[in-house]
């Protein structure tokens, strides 16, 4: 299990398992396709215990924020910082794409290339679908569809059907009542709902131990599936967006740093694990214990806000699509040719924000569908981003979800400001730290003190000494002298 545990946690294996997956989806197409089964196997897991944990976890981070100073006012900063945070990651990607203009500068032949992939797609040819999770239908347009799954009616069937929105927002309401009767009266409640939710984090947590035999079903099922010219055809996005995306990360990875006044490299290590989960399972609830537990116990922040936060942030914490969105735009506005004014590229960043937190609860290809909403603002075509992208977005995933999870991590850190630290130091550095030597440090005054002590206890143990053996010599003397001896002395006194 150990073994296990560090395969999952190294970078170079994970990345042998990539090439090893590629090779086999390129000399083997047929071995390739099958083995995506893996990769459904992880995420029937990991949705089967996320779903529940999300549940918990927020109840209980919503139990202990009640009992944090101004707790309102925090809920209300949680909220204000997350829309801060997802604003900045579209006008980032806006940004970029007004700058490095990706889509705008290809050749003839790739212009025809990708021209012929969107009249596939509109002419019912069918679409390129290179993703593991289950086809899902396109986003409602229907206000009052959309308004149940919001708030269902059966929290139950919510719960089967998925519907992330609708469960965080039973969890809310539950654990509200629930902190309203006070710890007192329901102390045996929470002991099971605690046992619960242990038992969750240990189900995903061993469930992580297969990211290596994933990451190998992704590049086996994406290589055998995918076309490299198309791959090639989309290199300026795809180039651009992970650039960007890993740089956010980093910029991130450094606010954390000065937050909890820690080296960036300390913030790294802390997050490795869910950073790993994160950009190569294809799921933002997977990392959710593991980012608990490096938030709160490896890098200190408030335990309760972490645990309100990592699965709201699952959930809606937008960045990486935001990103995704405006970066998109941008992409089919030169691939037509639009050029766009300051305005539009204003209706880009806001659009990208709004599609960013409507498509909340969808990840992977079903997340592609809400770009509709920006590119329909410029009355660009949605059947290119439909055609194109969805072709490349199990590339596009990692990245987006890399950024989505350290976002996540920076609401922590920035609304536990001012909160006591929950560090707990880790095994390895506790028998890794030196030990202390002790030091003695006397002023004169002390040393001629000593000093005069210990003469006087010499002199008085040399005196004990005298008077110790003078009595042993008196009690012995009347022994010594014979019987003859002892009658003549008494006779002579």
């Amino acid at each position: 299990m150990g073994f296990l545990k560090r395969l999952a946690a190294s970078p170079p294996a994970l990345l042998a398992c990539l090439i090893a997956g590629g090779l086999l989806g390129y000399f083997f197409p047929d071995t390739g396709m099958r083995a995506a089964v893996l990769g459904q196997l992880y995420l029937a897991v990991v949705s089967m215990a996320s779903l529940p944990l999300l549940v918990v976890a927020t109840f209980f981070g919503l139990r202990q924020v009640l009992a944090l100073p101004q707790p309102g006012a925090r809920i209300f900063m949680i909220a204000a910082t997350a829309v801060l945070l997802v604003s900045l990651a579209a006008v980032a990607g806006t940004l970029t794409g007004l700058l490095a203009e990706p889509g705008g500068g290809l050749d003839s032949h790739t212009r025809a290339y990708l021209g012929q992939m969107v009249q596939r797609a509109g002419g019912g040819a069918g679409d390129v679908d290179v993703t593991l999770a289950p086809p899902a239908e396109a986003p409602k347009d229907d206000g009052t569809a959309v308004l149940s799954d919001l708030v269902p009616d059966n929290f139950f069937h919510a719960l089967t059907e998925g519907q992330s929105l609708g469960i965080l927002l039973c969890a809310i309401f539950f654990g509200l009542a629930f902190a309203a009767l006070g710890r007192t009266r329901n102390a045996m409640f929470t002991s099971v709902i605690e046992a619960v939710y242990r038992a969750l984090e240990i189900i995903i947590s061993q469930v992580n131990l297969l990211i290596p035999l994933v990451v190998f079903s992704l590049a086996a099922y994406f290589v055998s599936r995918s076309d490299a010219t198309t791959v090639a055809a989309m290199g300026g996005f795809l180039g651009w967006f992970t650039l960007v995306s890993l740089g956010g990360a980093l910029a991130g990875t450094a606010l954390i740093a000065r937050q909890c006044e820690a080296s960036a490299w300390q913030v790294m290590q802390a997050l490795q694990d869910p950073a790993i989960i994160a950009f190569t399972s294809g799921s933002t609830t997977a990392s959710i214990p593991s980012t608990i537990d490096a938030m709160s116990n490896r890098l200190g922040f408030s335990r309760g806000i972490v645990e309100l936060v990592t699965p709201l942030a699952s959930v809606f914490m937008r960045a990486g699509p935001a990103l995704y969105y405006s970066l998109l735009t941008i992409f089919v506005a030169n691939l037509y040719g639009h050029t766009l004014t300051p305005q539009e590229l204003a209706m880009v960043a806001g659009g990208s924000v709004l599609a960013a937190f409507a498509s909340s609860g969808n990840n992977g290809a079903a997340s592609i569908a809400y770009a509709g909403m920006v590119l329909g603002m410029l009355e660009l075509p949605a059947e290119a981003a439909m055609a194109l992208f969805i072709a490349i977005d199990i590339l596009c995933e990692g990245p987006r979800n890399l950024l989505t999870l350290v976002f996540g991590c920076v609401l922590m850190a920035l609304v536990s400001h001012g909160l006591p630290s929950e560090r707990k130091a880790s095994v390895a550095e506790t028998a890794t730290a030196p030990a202390l030597p002790v030091r003695f440090v006397f002023t004169r005054a002390d040393l001629a003190v000593g000093v005069a002590c210990s003469l006087a206890v010499a002199v008085l143990l040399v005196v004990l000494g005298f008077g110790v053996g003078m009595k042993r010599g008196a009690a012995a003397q009347p022994t010594l002298l014979g019987q003859p001896e002892a009658a003549a002395l008494e006779k002579h006194v």
